[in-house]
């Protein structure tokens, strides 16, 4: 008789580094969907696929997409449907995300570059007040 492993909500926070409270917002959203058991159904069960789907989750919040767009890519690997649309609904949401972080890039490189103009030029100012003050 095989046994299925099954978590608590405090196991997978502490496994995860999550409070309880982000993880009851992830089964709000759909991104986890454990079983109840105990009185009235308080007790939270979740299972290897509950585990993965978190980690899933997690991973694509490092990756920067939304909760929505994870839930998305997420529920397309739990059907049975063939992986091609999924890879290229995958490959779409990746390819979207990494033209916002280029674009995002570009601006900081421009910011970057003006902050270097600014120094630039205070530190010239800065040598002509100390270099005046010292022939003064």
């Amino acid at each position: 008789m095989a046994t299925t492993t099954t978590y608590t909500i405090s196991d997978l926070a502490r496994e995860f580094d999550l409070t309880t409270r982000a993880m009851r917002f992830y089964e709000d959203m759909g991104l986890l969907r454990p079983e109840r058991s105990g009185p009235g159904g308080r007790n939270r069960v979740y299972s290897a696929r509950d585990r993965t789907r978190l980690k899933l989750t997690l991973r694509a919040k490092r990756l920067g997409l939304s909760l929505t767009e994870a839930k998305d890519i997420i529920d397309m690997y739990d059907s049975p449907r063939d992986t091609g649309p999924q890879l290229r609904k995958f490959l779409a949401v990746l390819a979207e995300h990494r033209r916002q972080l280029e674009e995002q890039m570009a601006d900081l490189q421009a910011n970057l570059d003006e902050v270097k103009v600014h120094e630039k030029e205070a530190r010239a100012l800065l040598a002509r007040i100390e270099k005046t003050r010292q022939h003064a």
